[in-house]
């Protein structure tokens, strides 16, 4: 996808990922509807880039819907949907509170894939979706079991959309390991074990934003290595 002069919406922009990609994009010469929970920094962050805004809820169809519409009637079509929500809880499997599977379930799967058939139906042939998974969803990890399945759930249904969509949209899954942003100090539940120094944020965002323009299928952060492969 030609990134300049395309329609892109970002979900979650209001968190570090999404943000940066935000300013990527648009540094690029993509237009940008910006769209998230945090109503005051996703007002802030639009005065920055000089972008529109949308206040929407990911637990709240109607609501996400709404966002897909006003960001198509902001930019006259849709080109490309971003999505970078997401939430984290940790703790042992037996220990799973009830409603922190339901808020991690609609952060990481129900919530995303929600948005993002929504914008199916939206964007233009040779356009883009890009959601943001985890490395987790692959590797499964001790004492994040609930996180690793709800990301796990989205990663399979981006790639059967891929299959279904092939010759139409491009569907890219970022899936990247631990990363400084602050975002495992905000779990819903639990306490982060001691992890890896995290993977560099820039060199993630540049390759997202090449990987869209020519149009790749997986960003994939492999743990062993701890190299990034781009497909």
């Amino acid at each position: 996808m030609d990134i300049e002069g395309s329609r892109v919406l970002v979900a979650g922009a209001t968190g570090v990922l999404g943000g940066r990609l935000a300013r990527a994009l648009k540094a690029e010469g993509a237009e940008v509807v910006l769209a998230g929970r945090d109503s005051a920094r996703l007002a802030e962050l639009g005065d920055e880039l000089d972008c529109q805004t949308v206040v929407f809820d990911y637990s709240d169809p109607d609501s996400v819907s709404g966002a897909v519409d006003r960001a198509c009637d902001e930019l006259g079509g849709l080109d490309c949907l971003v999505v970078a929500t997401g939430a984290v809880a940790f703790g042992e499997a037996r220990q799973l509170d009830p409603e922190i599977l339901t808020g991690l379930i609609e952060a990481n799967a129900s919530g995303p894939i929600h948005l993002i058939t929504e914008a199916l139906r939206k964007i233009e042939p040779g356009g883009s979706v890009v959601a943001i998974t985890a490395v987790v969803a692959e590797f499964p990890t001790a004492g994040m079991a609930a996180y690793s399945a709800s990301k796990a759930a989205l990663a399979a249904f981006l790639a059967a959309t891929r299959r279904e969509l092939r010759r139409e949209v491009d569907i890219l899954e970022v899936s990247p390991g631990h990363m400084e942003t602050g975002f495992a100090d905000r779990a819903l539940a639990g306490e982060p074990p001691s992890m890896p120094e995290g993977e560099d944020v820039d060199t993630l965002i540049g390759q997202v934003v090449e990987a869209i323009s020519e149009g790749r299928r997986e960003i994939r952060y492999d743990p062993k290595s701890r190299e990034i492969t781009v497909k």
